[in-house]
């Protein structure tokens, strides 16, 4: 081999060793995507208690015999007070894009007062001038799935599968006459929406829809009808990934209807503002 061949084959030795050695390079440095969640979105569980301040709007009326029922607005005749609730909030979360959710927030009333006109309640008449002592529990249980379609370091948007489970009990009661209550228990599926942005990495702004409608159809079929609607918009501070502090505003609108002897009706209104603790895991 002659002096000029060795030259030619030294040079694409040298050549292929630097292509294979910059082949390497690259594909060691390579940049990798980084992934930096805002604080307070790397969890596992997430639990939240609060204190809720709601101004109420309730209106019931209870048949029972054949005898129709009064409507009762329990602030202009029963002398309901506004009051604050404690409130429940527990988030699994699996996977990044999936939460399931449980809420509890129970309400309670109690207020006297003297009648100003005559009430018929469960066909009983309440006559006025007498005092009745009237009560309101309204246990609002709500159990979720969300899924986050949009999931970004600065924020998310997904869709809310649930069952909002209500228990509402009320019962007025006079000296001079035994007590009546009405219980009724409405399981209530329901679909809605969230999202949530990052102000800042600490600080989110969050708005929350859900709520479902019976047609009117199935209302006239099974002659039972009704709404329920929950909107939140809040805003969070998270001090670290594990605690954080909430406040926001909360509007809860229940409304029910059976048809019957011995139907019901209730229209339920609770909105005003929350504050809340949270912790996660």
């Amino acid at each position: 081999m002659d002096r000029c061949s060795r030259g030619l084959y030294a040079l694409l030795a040298a050549g292929a060793f630097l292509l294979v050695s910059s082949t390497r390079a690259s594909a060691q440095f390579q940049p990798r995507t980084l992934s930096d969640p805002a604080t307070g979105e790397q969890f596992h569980i997430e639990g939240s208690i609060g204190f809720w301040a709601p101004g109420a709007d309730m209106n019931i009326s209870s048949d029972q015999f054949g005898i129709s029922g009064t409507p009762i607005d329990f602030k202009r005749d029963l002398n309901l007070v506004d009051s604050k609730f404690t409130e429940l909030h527990v988030v699994f979360k699996p996977a990044r894009k999936h939460k399931l959710r449980l809420q509890y927030v129970p309400v309670r009333y109690e207020q006297q007062r003297t009648l100003t006109s005559d009430i018929i309640f469960n066909g009983q008449r309440f006559r006025a001038g007498n005092p009745v002592t009237s009560e309101l529990n309204w246990n609002a249980y709500r159990f979720s799935y969300e899924y986050d379609f949009i999931s970004t370091n600065r924020g998310f948007g997904g869709v809310i599968l649930d069952v909002k489970y209500t228990d509402v009990f009320a019962q007025l009661q006079s000296s001079n006459q035994s007590p009546e209550n009405m219980h009724e228990q409405l399981p209530i599926p329901s679909l809605g929406g969230i999202a949530r942005f990052y102000i800042v990495p600490n600080i989110s702004a969050t708005f929350e829809m859900t709520g479902m409608a019976i047609p009117q159809a199935i209302s006239d079929q099974f002659r039972v009808g009704g709404h329920y609607k929950e909107i939140e918009a809040y805003g969070t501070i998270n001090l670290t990934n594990n605690v954080g502090f909430q406040g926001g505003y909360r509007a809860l609108d229940l409304g029910y209807l059976y048809r019957g002897n011995d139907g019901s009706t209730g229209s339920l209104l609770l909105k005003g503002v929350f504050f809340g603790i949270t912790a996660r895991y």
